[in-house]
């Protein structure tokens, strides 16, 4: 052909525009002559193939957004007709690349150009790499044609050994963007080219991959919910005929919660929201988690024992001799539930139950030291009102949601702990007992305390509403009795809704009535042993509450029996002891070894704290009830300590401002109390508090450490059996304190005689049981002064007072 005789001379051709259209050597394309440049450049084309040998020559080049491409294709033009729906057309090969080069005249209406043929050659045989990427391509053409079925397009594909006809096949490609052909046009190394259309198929192939990954899945995905839809269908119609051979009547599930709403007792605001929740049931599809969410909240609301109440037991001889027979002491909270019954009764009997949609609850806060009875004492008043139980713990809980439940649209949502504990009662007036109220916390979920207002305000829990059911409940009915340790954690709003009544403690002789009628037969029960076989006098039983343990409750006194129950039962098993066996209180010591706890009294005086001067005995109110408190004092020698006062043992800023206050009062009246304070001017005082890993802080210790300095100053030593408390002034009153109940009670326990009390505190000897007052020598004073005058010794005659000095 003439084409190929002048392969690399240069040529004056028309064009023939192709827009958004590529048509590489090698490739033969239908035109429609129907476009004017088209028909031109043909006309054109045919005119100068008069002249010359061989078929008409255009030079094919790509337009995108009208701008030419730099390089065409050489195409002859086979065949002039028509096509197939019979427009005029023209049957073009394109030959080869021709870099175009500056426009020309010719004859007819195209548009003329010169322009080169580009140098497409390959050496000869292939290098390595250029052969392995002609197999590459063909191995990727191949997948892409059989995936499309184009098995005879295969075999030209693998007939094809020239690597620039093999490249230039790639504009066969359906996939491939008007950029893309145009970039393989202007590509005039074959290599090069051929790198590039594999690029391109390999990169269609990964796309079409991951297409099909998708389809399939999303394929997978409406078989699997075509058939869950067959199979729930086919399981309905399967229940359908279970119901019908059964003589059930047909119903949807929907319906099966409408009746039942419609069934239930419910008041008439929650019925409607049931009912609003039933209709969205019945609307929500079986796939929807919004129709597990709303069966799960009717099931809650269905359980809820809205009309259901126990009638109170008003027979208050009964009550109280049940609250009588359970408890011994607590003589303040036994009197405040027989009140409220009292009261419920006469309420009852007047018609007044409920006034203003309210009922008469009772919201009770009972305070007081571990081991006296807080947490039993609640079911021991479920009991005396025939009322159920239920106990709710809050120590440690920091969530919010924990009181008022969760939204419905958390996942594992749950009501609140007081919805459940009226659920679990079974009834809208239980006896709900908050265990350790004093031990809730706060974080970023919210402050539990807060959400607890609203629960134990009389004024406000008859329309309580929990997050979870979102319906008003009613607990204005409910009788709240909640426990704690110290009433400073309590928040100081959630207190005042609250009645409050401190637990003290008990004496020593309830505490013997507690372990005869309650411990001891319950330790005996999980000992293994019988009332008959083992029997504790009341000697050993006051020894184990005086001597080996010393605290508010009877938890370690209960440990103590158990232990010597234990003891007695291993002795009978190893032949060593013959049952029945009495346990006295000369038997203990052989038992369960030495007491721990001896009064000071009792030692000998050479061992007795106070048996020197600067060290007197005061009382302290702890975590744990009542406790006696001493106090050291000393003076550095003048030669080698620095002047000054000293405090040790873990002291807080109120109690180190009264060991101030208590020296300030002394330098001051010394004189008058024939005291040497030149002393206290010239000398470091040093104060010490033992105990020191134990926090103290308060002002009640203030006499105690004025009677420790003057003991110091005067020689004089403080009596064994005074023990004291009160804050001091600078002008030497003695202002009251608290905590006198729980103070007197460790006194007594201590083995202490004579107390000490600030004369203001008098009214507040009435709270301390008779027995106690009893066995107390109780002095109330409201001078310093008295003070020294009661719990100094008189100075032995003739004696120089022993002054100790610090080391």
């Amino acid at each position: 052909m003439a084409a190929e005789s002048d392969a690399f001379t240069p040529l004056t051709l028309p064009v023939l525009p192709l827009d958004d259209e590529v048509v590489l050597p090698g490739m033969v394309v239908p035109l429609d002559l129907s476009d004017s440049e088209v028909r031109a450049a043909v006309e054109a084309a045919q005119a100068a193939a008069r002249s010359e040998p061989g078929k008409p020559r255009v030079l094919l080049v790509p337009r995108v957004d009208g701008t030419y491409a730099k390089t065409g294709v050489l195409g002859t033009v086979e065949q002039v007709g028509r096509l197939a729906d019979g427009d005029p057309g023209a049957l073009v090969r394109g030959r080869g690349r021709v870099r175009i080069g500056a426009g020309t005249t010719g004859p007819g209406a195209a548009l003329w150009v010169e322009g080169a043929r580009t140098d497409e050659s390959v050496p000869d045989p292939l290098p390595g790499q250029v052969a392995e990427l002609v197999k590459e391509y063909k191995a990727l053409a191949t997948a892409w044609l059989r995936k499309r079925g184009a098995w005879q397009v295969v075999d030209r594909v693998q007939a094809i050994d020239d690597v620039s006809a093999l490249a230039d096949n790639s504009g066969y490609s359906p996939f491939l963007s008007t950029e893309q052909k145009v970039e393989l046009l202007e590509t005039a190394d074959p290599v090069a080219r051929l790198r590039l259309a594999t690029q391109q198929l390999r990169d269609h192939l990964a796309e079409q991959e991951v297409a099909e990954t998708i389809a399939k899945d999303v394929q997978e995905g409406v078989d699997k919910q075509q058939r869950e839809f067959l199979l729930r269908r086919q399981l309905e119609a399967v229940r359908k005929e279970l119901r019908e051979l059964n003589g059930e009547q047909e119903g949807e599930e929907s319906d099966d919660y409408r009746a039942r709403v419609e069934a239930a007792d419910l008041p008439e605001k929650v019925r409607e929201a049931a009912l609003k929740e039933v209709d969205k049931l019945e609307r929500a599809s079986d796939q929807s988690p919004e129709g597990s969410w709303i069966r799960t909240w009717l099931d809650t609301v269905l359980e809820m024992p809205w009309s259901e109440r126990t009638e109170d037991a008003y027979d208050i001889q009964g009550a109280k001799a049940v609250l009588d027979a359970e408890h011994a002491g607590l003589e303040d909270v036994k009197e405040r539930i027989t009140e409220y019954l009292a009261v419920r009764k006469r309420r009852g009997d007047r018609g007044l139950g409920v006034i203003g949609g309210r009922r008469g609850g009772a919201v009770l806060a009972l305070v007081g030291p571990p081991g006296v009875g807080k947490t039993s004492l609640g079911e021991s008043v479920a009991h005396a009102m025939g009322r159920k139980f239920v106990r709710v713990a809050l120590g440690g809980v920091r969530d919010e949601a924990e009181i008022r439940g969760h939204r419905r649209t958390y996942v594992g949502a749950l009501p609140g702990r007081i919805v459940r504990a009226v659920k679990e009662a079974g009834s809208m007036n239980p006896v709900v007992l908050l265990d350790e109220i004093d031990k809730v916390g706060s974080d970023f979920r919210g402050d539990p305390a807060a959400a607890l207002l609203e629960v134990l305000d009389p004024a406000q829990n008859h329309t309580f509403r929990d997050h979870y059911l979102e319906v008003e409940l009613d607990l204005s009915d409910v009788v709240f009795l909640a426990t704690a340790n110290v009433l400073e954690a309590i928040p100081e709003a959630l207190a005042d809704r609250m009645e409050i009544v401190r637990l003290d403690g008990y004496t020593e002789d309830e505490k013997v009535v507690i372990a005869r009628d309650h411990l001891l037969p319950r330790q005996l029960e999980r000992a293994g042993l019988d009332r008959e076989e083992v029997t504790v006098d009341e000697g050993a039983l006051r020894k184990l509450a005086g001597e080996y343990t010393r605290e508010a409750g009877v938890r370690t006194l209960e440990r103590s029996i158990a232990r010597l129950l234990r003891k007695v039962a291993a002795q009978h098993e190893l032949g060593e002891r013959q049952l029945p066996f009495t346990v006295t209180d000369g038997d203990l010591r052989d038992l369960i070894g030495r007491p721990h706890h001896v009064p000071e009294s009792a030692q000998d005086p050479a061992e007795r704290r106070t048996s020197v001067p600067g060290v007197a005995t005061g009382l302290a109110v702890t975590g744990a009830g009542g406790d006696v408190l001493y106090v050291e004092a000393s003076l550095a020698d003048p030669e080698t300590g620095a002047a000054g006062l000293t405090l040790t043992g873990q002291l807080g800023d109120v109690m180190k401002e009264s060991a101030q206050i208590a020296l300030s009062f002394l330098r001051s009246h010394g004189a008058e109390l024939e005291l040497p304070v030149a002393d206290l001017k010239d000398r470091g005082v040093h104060i010490h508090f033992p105990a020191g890993a134990v926090p103290k802080d308060g002002p009640s210790a203030g006499i105690t450490m004025t009677t420790a300095l003057a003991s110091l100053l005067s020689g004089r030593l403080v009596r064994t059996d005074v023990a004291m408390t009160g804050e001091v002034s600078l002008t030497g009153r003695v202002l009251p304190i608290g905590g006198v109940k729980q103070k007197l009670l460790a006194a007594h326990r201590a083995g202490v005689t004579t107390v000490i009390v600030p004369k203001r505190n008098e009214p507040d000897l009435d709270d301390v049981p008779a027995e106690v007052l009893e066995k107390l020598d109780v002095h109330t004073v409201t001078d310093v002064r008295q003070v020294l005058e009661l719990a100094l010794a008189p100075a032995a005659t003739g004696a120089e007072p022993e002054v100790p000095v610090a080391a």
